[in-house]
């Protein structure tokens, strides 16, 4: 039977390269986003490709009846959910520095961000124990999205930040929390990622790369988040719960 795995906002970007990856590895797939259902039909096509069963489930994560609802129709459709991959983020729509941003952008980032997140965390965690209870031999896992900004200090977008900061937070305490259930909680922490969301600065990261940036001198792309994701879910890091794997190109290894 295939692993059945819900990546939130797998519509696009670093979601739908983390599927991709999933759906290569056997997993079928459910994506939680809140396009409309149009705007994914082509993800979902290449998602179905790799051959994946494939469930569009339109949800806002930070709407508890919605999350709930997610995860009802998953139940009807697959019977079981073994990962969760809390992906789905916004930055801030305005960059604002901290003197001047406000509490309606750091309430916007902050719900779907870590706020949501945590929650259906909470949801899918103690279904996976429930599935867990009725068959020893269920395996499960969670992985958490977050990024380098997790650490390094942007003043531009401190909302951003002090989200992402949260989220490595929360995988630690739904490592410590889980432990005794054997069900694992990661975090993977993107650097520089060639998607929607940094288009509008790109030239930028295009200009910082060349002067080194980053000791890979490229963009990291959804593809390479999708690879470490399989690697966790394949089991290949089986004794390292609540442990971060950075996915940055090198970004941030301390230089002089």
């Amino acid at each position: 039977m295939n692993k059945v795995a819900l990546i939130t906002g797998a519509g696009q970007g670093i979601g739908l390269g983390i599927a991709m990856a999933l759906a290569q590895e056997g997993c079928d797939i459910a994506v939680m986003d809140i396009h409309p259902d149009e705007a994914v039909i082509s993800a979902l096509s290449e998602l179905r490709n790799q051959g994946a069963e494939v469930l569009y489930c339109r949800a806002d994560v930070t709407d508890s009846e919605a999350r709930a609802r997610a995860l009802d129709t998953i139940g009807a459709k697959f019977g079981c959910l073994n990962v969760l991959v809390n992906n789905a983020g916004v930055a801030p729509k305005v960059r604002a520095d901290i003197l001047d941003a406000t509490e309606e952008s750091y309430n916007w980032v902050m719900g779907i961000n870590l706020r949501g997140p945590y929650f259906l965390t909470q949801a899918v965690a103690n279904w996976m124990i429930a599935q867990q209870e009725a068959d020893p031999s269920f395996e499960s896992c969670i992985v958490n999205i977050s990024s380098i900004s997790a650490t390094v200090a942007s003043p531009s977008r401190g909302e951003y930040c002090i989200s992402k900061a949260g989220v490595s937070m929360a995988t630690q305490l739904w490592a410590v929390r889980l432990g005794e259930f054997n069900i694992p909680v990661y975090e993977i922490r993107p650097g520089v990622i060639k998607t929607a969301m940094t288009k509008t600065v790109q030239d930028k990261y295009d200009r910082l790369i060349d002067d080194g940036l980053t000791l890979q001198a490229r963009w990291g792309y959804p593809e390479d988040i999708g690879k470490a994701v399989a690697a966790l879910v394949r089991g290949d890091f089986p004794y390292s719960t609540g442990q971060v794997i950075m996915v940055d190109g090198g970004l941030t290894v301390p230089r002089l």
